[in-house]
């Protein structure tokens, strides 16, 4: 037997009676969005808890440049994990793989979190950074298949927004159960790993139990069907796709989905760059103290939540499902507030919360759009791979210059020239989407 085989789809189940379907579909849609929106959020408690141990790891005497290769390694892990293992998602049962996904990404910051001569050693951290990372790469394309599958193309961008906000509470509570470990281990900062791990093993058993495969696994007709919905990109195909036919026939042959990677790179770059450093620069420039830019960090990831409902509402609702205009209102919004950030004299620490939390409502709209973007572009059996290829740029293209070009540039040249990095990054996330806005069918050619 395979060893994989434990991954495989589930056959289709003989179809239940015509008064059986609305009520069955109706509680399995509830249940798994539940999953999928514990699952994501718990993945972001293991995920960026390096971001606040950077200034303690400072005082150890590591370099921000050290620190900056040490964050590459899990946005390198990432964005080719969730390429590669998005092809993968497409042809495995969302249910085994979010959960196994979450587990492993527990255990490997629990290991971390425990082991002192670990952050003695550059090379023992950049692996594990790495490891981490590539598990995290199984998380959003098993959700992104779950919502191709469970949720029509008519009502995606409202669905997803409500559900991309599941990393925002993760991102959120992540900080939050830093300030609570420290508490109860004695002002350990290696809290911030171990212990939203031990919460993360707990939520990968609770997602496996409330996760499903497909709608037919259930005995439930195609979502196009139950919900009378135009047969677009994502209804095209209900058989499963082989690799090569979903990367060389719905993804790498999609001009659409190119500019949207391309736009998500420098998007990303924001995110991160922002992200990723504000405990630092908060406390190198602004002069925050520990539980100050702990809350500040949650403030950016709080204010993801409404930000980004409102932009996946307007985008169906305001722009009938035109990703793009949305995504360029906010963008402009987000150079104004990135300035402001900048410009904010030291002494209004109010100020800076505002922007942060004005930068946290406004970027992750975006993040999300190009997410349900690409779910719009291919069948749905290629979900996970177009989601993983945008992901792909998003990471390895953004982030990681978010964590080595910003790590860099503010040893060598000071904090003003990651800014200038941003804005010039935000003027391209523009002008990449820019290009999209002639897209208007949303039924793709097969």
């Amino acid at each position: 037997m395979n060893f994989f085989s434990f991954l495989k789809p589930l056959e289709h189940k003989k179809p239940l009676s015509k008064d059986k379907v609305d009520a069955e579909y109706k509680k399995l849609r509830l249940k798994v969005f539940v999953g999928i929106f514990l699952g994501y959020a718990s993945y972001y408690l293991v995920r960026k808890n390096f971001s606040l141990i950077k200034p303690d790891l400072i005082e150890m005497g590591w370099d921000k440049g050290d620190l900056g290769l040490i964050g590459a390694a899990l946005s390198v892990a990432y964005g080719i994990s969730k390429f590669v293992m998005g092809n993968v998602s497409d042809r495995s049962n969302p249910k085994v793989f979010l959960s196994l996904g979450l587990g492993s990404s527990a255990i490997v910051m629990f290991f971390w979190g425990l082991n002192d001569w670990v952050f003695a050693s550059l090379g023992m951290m950049i692996f594990l950074n790495f490891l981490n990372g590539w598990v995290q790469g199984m998380g959003w394309p098993a959700c992104g298949r779950t919502l191709s599958h469970w949720f029509s193309q008519k009502e995606r961008g409202t669905i997803v927004s409500l559900w991309n906000v599941a990393h925002n509470v993760g991102g959120a509570l992540m900080p939050v159960l830093f300030i609570w470990g420290m508490v109860l281990f004695n002002n350990d900062f290696k809290s911030a790993l171990y212990f939203p791990a031990i919460i993360s093993l707990i939520m990968a058993v609770v997602v496996y139990f409330l996760m499903e495969d497909t709608p037919q696994s259930k005995g439930l007709p195609p979502i196009e069907k139950f919900k009378n919905d135009e047969i677009g990109a994502s209804g095209q195909i209900e058989h499963e796709l082989t690799a090569k036919e979903i990367l060389f026939n719905h993804v790498l042959n999609n001009k659409w989905i190119w500019a949207i990677a391309f736009a998500n790179a420098f998007i990303y770059l924001i995110r991160y760059g922002v992200l990723d450093w504000a405990p630092t620069y908060l406390f190198e420039v602004k002069h925050f103290d520990k539980d100050a830019y702990s809350w500040a960090f949650a403030y950016y990831e709080l204010a993801g939540i409404p930000g980004t409902i409102l932009c996946g509402y307007l985008s169906d609702k305001w722009s009938n499902g035109n990703r793009a205009p949305i995504t360029i209102i906010y963008m402009f919004l987000v150079i104004l507030f990135i300035l402001i950030y900048w410009k904010n004299p030291e002494g209004n620490p109010n100020l800076d919360v505002v922007a942060l939390f004005a930068i946290g409502f406004l970027i992750y709209g975006p993040v999300m759009l190009i997410g349900a973007f690409a779910l719009d572009l291919v069948p749905k059996k290629a979900a996970g791979t177009a989601a993983g290829f945008t992901g792909f740029f998003g990471y390895v293209g953004g982030a990681l210059c978010a964590e080595l070009l910003i790590g860099f540039f503010a040893d060598n040249y000071g904090w003003d020239s990651c800014f200038i990095l941003m804005l010039v990054s935000s003027v391209l996330a523009i002008i990449f989407m820019c290009y999209t806005l002639n897209y208007k069918d949303l039924k793709i050619p097969k």
